[in-house]
């Protein structure tokens, strides 16, 4: 098998690796249930620290795919571009400032700038397209999302407090986890993605 051959291979398994990994997700207790945290976004980090932006972008692409026919989608789409649009959010910053230069010190600094352009690309998506989507595409009245996030936490009243209460606790934890879970396992697998 040429090197061609090889990279694609490996990109293919990463991302079906990713898809899988993506369909064991967890609900956080004060966060609306339709917002889930799973570990996908490890794989597609590592491969993008291991083989580049370009890899990480097709494993994103291609977990989202594998997810969709092993899952299904209850959304319409809807949940399934967000994920590839946040994912990217957080994985382009990462990947492209530690291949910069290929240190732990701009590891961490990737993935803390990375972390910031989550919260901050998820948290306007959701205020000025994915809510309002959700709303029209399942013809449920915007205030019934912010109600379900009320019951969760009495100071979400309102869409810009969904967004500070939920949207952006949410993307923290599960960038703060994604973090701690690359920082610890890297140096062990970046030998093996790199063969």
């Amino acid at each position: 098998m040429n090197k061609k051959t090889q990279f694609i291979t490996k990109i293919a398994i990463l991302g079906a690796l990713a898809g899988i990994i993506s369909i064991f997700d967890i609900n956080l207790p004060f966060i609306p249930p339709f917002y889930k945290i799973d570990l996908s976004e490890v794989i597609t980090i590592l491969a993008g620290f291991s083989l580049g932006v370009i890899p990480a972008i097709c494993v994103e692409a291609i977990k989202i795919l594998v997810n969709l026919l092993l899952n299904g989608t209850s959304t319409l789409g809807v949940g399934e571009f967000a994920n590839f649009i946040m994912g990217l959010s957080f994985i382009l910053p990462a990947t492209s400032i530690y291949r910069l230069n290929k240190t732990k010190k701009q590891a961490y600094i990737g993935l803390v700038i990375g972390g910031i352009s989550l919260v901050v690309v998820s948290s306007l998506m959701n205020y000025f397209i994915l809510l309002p989507m959700y709303s029209y595409f399942f013809q449920i009245p915007l205030q019934s999302l912010i109600d379900m996030g009320h019951v969760l936490n009495p100071s979400i009243n309102g869409l810009w407090t969904f967004i500070i209460f939920a949207v952006i606790p949410f993307n923290m934890i599960k960038a703060s986890i994604t973090s701690i879970v690359i920082i610890l396992v890297y140096k062990k697998v970046s030998p093996i993605l790199k063969q």
